[in-house]
């Protein structure tokens, strides 16, 4: 977009009252302008050409053409253009909803419930939706980095997963920062933080891991209690992996993949006794990073229980969450890596990261699973070397 030139915004939504909500909130933020509305998704898409939106709203549940055909119809015909799904806070919006944005959509809103008034409505959808539009809208997500002292990060920006949005192509002058450095850590456990534009990065990261990966798998997405079963009963079906969503007091076990509970902090405790695996905690503690549950919560935990054997991985997101964590598992000798700007939907997280000098590779989406295999593989060849040299 040209500097200065508002966001232009396609409003797609079946109800009139929630489509003048949605115009409320567009035009109360002077960066932002509604394109145009439409009520269903063929009429949405007959607009495109003549509205040239910078960003859609779509409406999940809509006669004529729903929002998740509505979207598969819009990357098939090779829009990019950022996507926010609206849902209603139920079952089946949860699943419709997952499925979109495993299938191309860069976000979602909740739609508003339970408000006194409209404004109280306008309000709390307001401060859902905008950080979320300008985030996805903006040419370069975070700020760009000085010097990285001491980092030696190198993105591989070649092979971007297909599909996934390339928002934030990685600035050449930050080219002579980021250089790979060497990961010498045996890992025990694999860590993953995530948040805008994760269900289609785990989507794709997730399948690769094969079934007989050794290593437990302890995920937070930022996300609302009632999609994360949704979500882990999902990645279930696709991964070779045993998926499901966090229960307090489960063991920590290799090959498994647990998905923090929406609303609710995971953390690690170390075993209670000699010979038993670490267990899963879950607390409403306070938010941290206005999130629960959140990246830097279990990040801390699984460096204080595993130490030099914690594997860190941070995916697309807005915001800084799992920051402060990745430097205490540099503290205690793990290691990290980060997703590159150029697969991220929102290169927040991860590019908090890297700028801070705390990411071991910044790979791109799908050069991060074969890293992660090649390190357990050179664990495990390492082990047997070991076995086979005592005897």
């Amino acid at each position: 977009m040209a500097p200065g030139r508002r966001t232009r915004i396609l409003i797609v939504d079946d109800s009139a009252v929630m489509r003048s909500l949605l115009r409320s909130v567009v035009s109360a933020d002077p960066a932002l302008e509604v394109a145009g509305t439409a009520a269903d998704g063929a009429s949405a898409l007959s607009t495109l050409a003549s509205l040239s939106p910078d960003l859609i709203l779509l409406d999940v549940e809509m006669p004529v053409m729903d929002g998740l055909l509505t979207l598969r119809e819009l990357r098939r015909r090779g829009h990019k253009m950022p996507v926010i799904m609206c849902s209603a806070v139920t079952q089946r919006g949860a699943k419709v909803t997952l499925e979109a944005l495993a299938s191309g959509a860069s976000d979602y809103v909740a739609k508003p419930s339970g408000q006194a008034n409209r404004e109280a409505a306008t309000r709390a959808l307001s401060q859902d939706l905008g950080p979320k539009i300008h985030a996805l809208t903006c040419q370069y997500p975070s700020p760009l980095p000085g010097p990285l002292p001491g980092s030696q990060q190198g993105p591989q920006l070649s092979g971007v997963f297909p599909g996934l949005p390339q928002r934030s192509p990685l600035v050449p002058a930050l080219a002579p920062f980021l250089r790979q450095q060497a990961i010498s850590i045996s890992p025990a456990v694999l860590a993953i933080g995530v948040s805008t534009g994760g269900p289609a990065a785990l989507d794709a990261l997730l399948p690769l891991l094969p079934a007989n990966f050794p290593l437990p798998v302890l995920i937070v997405q930022h996300m609302p209690e009632l999609f994360t079963r949704i979500f882990a009963e999902r990645l279930n079906g696709r991964c070779k992996l045993r998926v499901r969503e966090a229960a307090e007091g489960e063991p920590v076990c290799p090959g498994t993949i647990a998905i923090a509970r929406g609303n609710w902090h995971m953390e690690v405790l170390a075993a209670a006794r000699i010979g038993a695996p670490p267990t899963l905690h879950l607390t409403q503690g306070p938010l941290e990073n206005h999130c629960r549950p959140a990246v830097d919560v279990l990040f801390r935990s699984v460096a204080a229980v595993y130490g030099k054997g914690a594997l860190a991985v941070v995916l697309t997101g807005m915001g800084s969450d799992g920051l402060l964590g990745c430097r205490i598992v540099r503290e205690h000798g793990g290691a990290v890596l980060a997703q590159d700007q150029a697969s991220s939907t929102v290169w927040g997280m991860p590019g908090a990261v890297t700028n801070a000098g705390l990411a071991h590779k910044v790979l791109a989406l799908n050069d991060i699973a074969p890293e992660i295999l090649r390190l357990v593989s050179r664990t495990r060849s390492e082990a047997r070397e070991l076995r086979e040299s005592v005897v």
